[in-house]
């Protein structure tokens, strides 16, 4: 379990063979989770300043490609302030970079996503993107809005993402359990529970 706020930027120093190393100073023992840009992985082993995690087929099929830059977050201890929201490091899938606008001394990022995960999304909720914990600033059709404060932009890599690329999005784990809970809806939507095999 994490919260989204980011403790560093690591660089990825290899990733080979669904090995990944990464470069950070994040202290931990074999076994830990870790969240790479929102993705949990387990800490393989140890080497000097790095990091390595196997990465499985189903992770490279949820989420974005690992290179660069990555966020880094270990998990949550009992105890520690939740000072941004529940994120499993549990990847719903890949949404785009539309657009990028300056509002103020904030950042406002349009990101298009799939409806899948758009009806998870609810303006003033808890979305992460590449793991940062953030608040939906608004959200249509075909995309949510999030703004970035400049400590945000100052302290993760999404001061270095372009329109066009990719980022791993993450929505609330309160949506999906009302979701499943609820009757299927009369627009002639599903639960995943529901659908015939």
């Amino acid at each position: 379990m994490f919260t989204g706020l980011v403790r560093e930027v690591g660089t990825v120093v290899a990733y080979e063979g669904g090995r990944l190393v990464v470069r950070c100073t994040t202290e931990a023992a074999l076994g830990d989770s870790i969240g790479l840009d929102g993705v949990c992985l387990t800490v393989v082993d140890l080497g000097a300043g790095t990091l390595s995690f196997d990465v499985v087929p189903e992770t490279g099929s949820r989420a974005k490609p690992f290179g660069g830059r990555v966020n880094v977050e270990p998990a949550l201890r009992a105890g520690e302030p939740l000072g941004g929201h529940y994120v499993q490091g549990h990847v719903d899938g890949i949404g785009t970079v539309r657009s990028i606008t300056a509002d103020g001394a904030d950042v406002r990022l349009t990101v298009e996503a799939p409806p899948e995960l758009l009806r998870h999304c609810v303006e003033k909720g808890s979305v992460a993107v590449d793991g940062v914990s953030l608040t939906v600033a608004a959200v249509s059709d075909t995309s949510f809005v999030i703004a970035l404060v400049p400590h945000t932009l100052a302290e993760t890599t999404l001061s270095e993402v372009g329109t066009g690329d990719a980022v791993n999005v993450e929505t609330d784990i309160l949506a999906k359990y009302v979701e499943r809970l609820l009757p299927p809806s009369r627009t002639g939507a599903q639960r995943a529970d529901t659908m015939p095999a």
